[in-house]
């Protein structure tokens, strides 16, 4: 018996999908898919066929005992159950060539494996408040945007374009191609950040919680600059860091 699309709401308020036929078609049709949740231990052709799509599709994917299926639905999931994205991400190429039509120096945000789903909600929200043209996010290693996210965000999220890319390194490139310079925020910096000219079109890189910055994508920036800090603690949270460097772009335009 095939299963089709089967919308509920449990206790997070996420949109979820289930059944191994709803989650190809959501596949098929490039709905936005946050997460997928995999019952353990699952074979058989059919299901290894849907676990070859999520895997071309590099969608997050957690492996989870059947009870947390259980819990999550009250129909037959058929081991498979996916949270869907409340935002419609955007053509990271046609983000950027619609911000060059809009404004002379568009301004960017690339978040490198920012995994807390509060902290993009926060940098979000910063990003509308400081028109930011586009967020883009890596498919693979970045939070989910959820509920929580929404929440955060205070609406932001729905203001902001967020495109998601295969490779970071890659949408770096594109920018530098576009005539838009890649500024990482990064205590391994000798420079302030003061140092830098936010007036030109910009892409600022901000790295995870816990490890910063990639050095593949940190060797790939056209500058690299730091915050100044003082006292015994070393660095900021990412999405205050973040909403330090978007409002002394701000300064600086102004």
């Amino acid at each position: 018996m095939e299963v089709f699309f089967f919308y509920i709401y449990p206790m997070e308020n996420d949109a979820i999908i289930y059944g191994i036929h709803a989650i190809e078609q959501a596949l098929m049709t490039n709905t936005s898919i946050g997460k997928i949740f995999v019952q353990k231990g699952l074979s058989g052709p059919t299901f290894k066929t849907l676990e070859s799509k999520i895997r071309q599709a590099q969608i997050p994917t957690s492996y989870v005992p059947v009870e947390k299926l259980n819990r999550l639905t009250k129909g037959n999931h058929q081991g498979v159950v996916a949270q869907i994205s409340p935002v419609a991400f955007v053509n990271f190429e046609i983000m950027i060539t619609e911000a060059q039509e809009k404004q002379e120096a568009p301004l960017f945000v690339i978040l490198d494996q920012v995994s807390d789903v509060r902290n993009v909600g926060a940098i979000l929200r910063t990003a509308s408040c400081t028109n930011v043209s586009g967020v883009i996010i890596p498919k693979t290693g970045s939070a989910p945007l959820n509920e929580d996210t929404v929440k955060t965000s205070a609406g932001g999220i729905f203001e902001v374009p967020i495109a998601k890319v295969d490779h970071i390194k890659d949408a770096i490139y594109y920018l530098q191609a576009s005539e838009i310079q890649v500024v990482a925020i990064t205590e391994k910096a000798e420079e302030s950040f003061y140092q830098a000219d936010f007036t030109k079109a910009t892409a600022i890189i901000m790295g995870s919680e816990g490890k910063g910055i990639m050095d593949s994508v940190l060797n790939l920036s056209d500058m690299r600059v730091k915050i100044p800090m003082s006292g015994n603690v070393g660095s900021l949270n990412v999405s205050v860091a973040c909403s330090v460097c978007l409002y002394e772009t701000i300064r600086q335009r102004r």
